[in-house]
């Protein structure tokens, strides 16, 4: 199971609460009427699919419901970084990668604990104690 750092909640949770939903920065036609139907098929349609680094969307469905996006290996599946619609990645080439992935190792990232609650007692439980 793959953990993703959500940067709007700024928690990490389980890849299940997410929905890829595309490549990232692509750049809508200034006038789609005037361009060709052959170029506005591939604006459509047409996605670079590069082995390496590669810029994602992603979608955190079960939780804040925000758009996000982020920087992940095709090969080995490993999300470098994670960050807000709007902004520019930090992880560009392999090389960036491998600097982000040893500065993460060294500085784990922090996750808010979950409040811990009372486990509920059955009243079966309570008259067990009582006597």
């Amino acid at each position: 199971m793959h953990h993703i750092y959500c940067p709007y909640c700024e928690e990490m949770r389980e890849e299940e609460e997410y929905s890829y939903t595309g490549e990232a920065h692509i750049e809508r036609p200034k006038d789609p009427a005037s361009i060709s139907d052959e170029a506005w098929g591939d604006y459509l349609f047409f996605r670079a699919n590069p082995r390496g680094i590669h810029h994602e969307m992603w979608y955190h469905a079960a939780g804040c419901r925000r758009y996000f996006n982020a920087t992940r290996d095709t090969h080995s599946y490993q999300i470098h970084e994670t960050y807000k619609m709007g902004e520019l990645p930090a992880v560009t080439s392999p090389t960036k990668a491998a600097l982000v992935t040893d500065k993460a190792k060294a500085a784990p990232t922090k996750v808010k604990a979950k409040p811990k609650t009372k486990a509920k007692v059955t009243p079966e439980e309570q008259q067990g104690d009582a006597s």
